[in-house]
């Protein structure tokens, strides 16, 4: 439960506000001016604050001022007589969470303070995510492509300028992305998503710019947009290509303006918002095929950053690859994996049209189907679908993926192989080749019988 501090003047009033509280389950202090306020919030914790706006001395909105200032973490709601609503609705714009009016209605002060600590509650759950998010949104790679990018986030996160991000799908644009405003000024502020591609081209503006109440069928209560949302934040659009040149005249104007109506509105309304956009497309092309602005190119490419393919970086292979395998097998409470290097070779000569996602994908793949370890050349071959010569001729590596019915029948029949040549490597020793392969003697027996492998092969 919260710890409450209780500031008014009047003692009956005190004393009744901590009855009620108490009762509550709430730990309550109390203050009967604002030096003395201000003196248990410098020394103690306090969560919520409930503040007279009329005390002796400092007055009550002269404290929420300090206590803005000094201990922003408190939430302030204030206490206002019949003459000093007009003062508590001012205090709220400088920073107060709401006001109660007096008479004191307990049913009115509990409601409050459960909108107020649900508040703090989201806060805290927000806090938490940032910092768990903090540590996924991890560039790795210690490759002269990835140390460029790193420095590119670096200096583009210290300003509040445009940031164009482009790049083969699966690159990682979202995550250099969030990466720029977790280490920006706005990192406190909303980051909000916008993946154009994904957005019907009849509901984008609405999305975007949101709508009045009876803008259109559907259109039952009134709804912001994700610019209004991002307000003091940050938008990423993601796809940017994908929206018509319809959309795309509206964005413009936006990022000239910063103002916008609402889809059936004519209010105008301002924001303050830095745009990250992205887009798996060759803007320039775009543009002289006349499916995208050049003016909008412009407005956005401020700072540009093209994100390199895991082509041109295969050197970061090896630490991509223990990362993702650690990450999954934390998730799934599983022991460290081990990838032979002679697998990791392998992986490096595959072609990642998917990029870094399908070398994700792979691993979580690997770890799920296999149950050799280390997962060696051979594993990965399977599973790649690797045809060249050399693998194809390579003994025990027989690969064609239209032998078999079904994900079942090729595992097995690759854990059949798999398993009889690593027998041969050792003389057929059942023993040996359970240490090889890392499992129990008695799980590979196992293995042998279920596969109908034939010791004497």
């Amino acid at each position: 439960m919260p710890n409450i501090l209780v500031v008014d003047d009047e003692h009956s009033i005190r004393e009744a506000i901590l009855d009620v509280l108490q009762d509550e389950g709430f730990d309550a202090v109390y203050a009967a001016n604002g030096e003395d306020a201000l003196d248990i919030l410098a020394r103690g914790r306090v969560d919520i604050m409930l503040l007279d706006v009329w005390l002796p001395g400092i007055g009550g909105v002269e404290v929420l001022m300090r206590t803005h200032k000094l201990f922003p973490s408190v939430t302030v709601i204030m206490i206002s007589g019949h003459g000093t609503v007009d003062l508590a609705v001012e205090a709220m714009k400088l920073g107060a969470f709401d006001f109660i009016e007096k008479p004191l209605s307990i049913d009115r002060l509990l409601l409050i303070l459960g909108k107020a600590c649900r508040m703090r509650e989201l806060e805290e759950e927000n806090r938490r995510y940032k910092t768990s998010a903090s540590k996924d949104f991890v560039l790795i790679g210690s490759s002269p492509a990835m140390t460029k990018i790193r420095e590119l986030i670096a200096s583009s996160a210290a300003a509040a300028s445009r940031v164009l991000i482009s790049g083969e799908s699966g690159t990682g644009k979202e995550l250099v992305a969030r990466s720029i405003w977790l280490a920006s000024g706005r990192k406190n502020e909303p980051f909000i998503e916008v993946n154009c591609a994904a957005i019907p081209e009849n509901l984008i503006e609405s999305e975007l710019f949101g709508h009045e109440k009876g803008a259109f069928t559907g259109a039952h209560e009134s709804r912001k947009g994700k610019f209004e949302l991002a307000d003091t934040g940050t938008i990423f659009l993601d796809e940017v290509a994908d929206m018509s040149l319809q959309t795309q005249a509206k964005v413009l104007r936006v990022l000239q303006e910063m103002e916008f109506e609402r889809v059936g509105g004519s209010k105008t309304i301002h924001v303050d918002v830095r745009v990250i956009a992205a887009s798996n497309k060759d803007l320039m092309q775009e543009i002289s095929k006349g499916n995208f602005r050049e003016d909008l190119f412009y407005r956005l490419n401020v700072i540009p950053i093209r994100l390199p393919s895991l082509r041109e970086r295969i050197e970061d292979m090896p630490e991509l690859v223990a990362y993702f395998g650690e990450q999954f097998c934390h998730k799934s409470n599983r022991s460290r994996p081990l990838f032979g290097n002679d697998a990791i070779e392998v992986m490096k000569r595959s072609p990642w049209r998917g990029n870094i996602r399908e070398l994700r994908n792979m691993i979580e793949r690997a770890l799920t189907i296999l149950s050799v370890s280390p997962i060696d050349a051979a594993a990965m071959r399977s599973l790649l679908g690797d045809v060249s010569p050399d693998a194809a001729n390579a003994p025990g590596e027989r690969l064609g993926e239209d032998e078999y019915d079904g994900l079942r029948e090729a595992r097995n029949a690759f854990e059949k192989e798999y398993i009889l040549r690593k027998l041969r490597e050792n003389g057929m020793n059942v023993s040996r080749t359970a240490r090889v392969l890392g499992i129990e003697r008695s799980n590979l027996h196992r293995k042998i019988n279920s596969l109908g492998i034939d010791p004497g092969e």
